[in-house]
């Protein structure tokens, strides 16, 4: 009798041919879909090569941050962009007597990425040999009770934070530039990734408690959407069960992962960090933030289309709606989200005008040489 049911439930060969042609056309339709998206892609990455940025013919000495993750990926971005655009560049760690290496070496100057862990003395000695110093700094507003001590020891200062350009012109610092992070499109840029990383949705980062509230928004809605959030923090949900199968719990990713998963994403999410939290932040100020986080840039890059809160500055960098999408709630979000999982065609289009605007004024290369270019002119 059991091997009766077992047999009559058995597929047919007629079924198992169907499931199977079934199976081929939805692979072959997706695969040929996503083939196509990435031949654009490459089609205005070469439609718009690297123009002439211009070469200055001076030494300089730059200082890395002297971290990992996640500033080791700007450490090298900006490496690889001064290497293209100097004479000679020589790279120094904090922890060393780059006050040595800078003047014994005639450096024209000296360029410190991110700061914190540089002594003043060696900035004062470098200044005092008549050698130009620079930072440029990695996470501001959020550490400005700590970068307001550290930036009189320098004569440019170069902020990512469009705010904090009066602030520390208010505090002494004569020369202060605004100069937003870019793409390194060496490792964020459209390629080939396998199946495992594609994902309807995605969020990259740590779960700051604004992100917390707003994902525990979310939750139902996403519980049932193919996601991916990968981060630190994220068991702080108060639905942290409804999406724990969603959450790469506790993970710090490297860049080419990282723009993996932006490829393999149909709609990633930006969702800045706050700066009033007081529990991550170093701002008892309370400095606003007007401007485009770095992932900003990054995201679009890869050629995937990017919902981004809303910040003041953004639209000097992508245009709403034609090449980034805003959003100024939940629900705007979750909207927004069904929308464009449904117009392919036009989110895609979005993401390709994001990408060739990025290529064409984004880059490394481009806020290097306004750095050079003001330093130097």
């Amino acid at each position: 009798m059991a091997k009766r049911a077992a047999k009559k439930l058995a597929p047919s060969p007629d079924h198992l041919r169907a499931g199977w042609s079934s199976g081929w056309a939805e692979g072959y339709r997706t695969g040929s879909d996503y083939g196509y998206h990435l031949g654009r892609c490459e089609a205005i990455i070469r439609q718009h090569p690297l123009p002439s940025l211009g070469w200055w013919d001076k030494r300089v000495t730059f200082v890395t941050s002297g971290k990992g993750l996640p500033y080791s990926p700007l450490d090298e971005s900006v490496i690889e962009a001064l290497r293209g655009l100097v004479r000679e560049l020589i790279v120094v760690q904090p922890g060393q007597d780059f006050a040595s290496v800078a003047i014994q070496s005639g450096a024209d100057a000296v360029i410190v990425l991110e700061g914190m862990n540089v002594p003043g003395v060696q900035l004062d000695r470098i200044r005092s040999a008549g050698i130009s110093t620079a930072i440029w700094l990695t996470d501001d507003p959020y550490y400005t009770d700590m970068t307001i001590q550290m930036v009189r020891h320098y004569d440019h200062v170069f902020t990512l934070e469009l705010q904090c350009v009066g602030f520390y012109k208010q505090n002494g610092c004569r020369q202060v530039h605004y100069l937003p992070f870019a793409a390194n499109t060496r490792l964020f840029r459209p390629k080939p990734i396998p199946t495992s990383f594609r994902r309807d949705i995605s969020f990259i980062g740590s779960a700051y408690w604004n992100r917390v509230a707003y994902f525990d928004r979310m939750a139902p809605y996403l519980k049932d959407k193919h996601v991916y959030i990968s981060g630190i923090w994220w068991d702080r949900l108060r639905h942290f069960r409804m999406l724990a199968s969603k959450i790469d719990l506790n993970k710090w990713m490297n860049a080419d992962e990282t723009a993996s998963f932006y490829n393999g994403s149909k709609i990633v999410i930006n969702l800045h960090r706050a700066t009033d939290d007081a529990s991550f932040n170093n701002n008892s100020r309370l400095i606003g933030a007007l401007s485009p986080n770095p992932r900003t840039f990054e995201i679009a890059a890869c050629g995937t289309l990017q919902l981004t809160d809303v910040r003041h500055d953004l639209a000097r960098f992508y245009t709403p709606g034609t090449e980034i999408v805003t959003y100024s709630s939940v629900d705007e979000l979750k909207y927004k989200i069904d929308y464009y999982l449904r117009n392919e065609e036009e989110r895609r289009a979005i993401a390709l005008n994001a990408l060739r605007r990025t290529i064409r004024e984004h880059t490394y290369p481009h806020r290097v040489a306004q750095l050079l270019q003001i330093l130097f002119g």
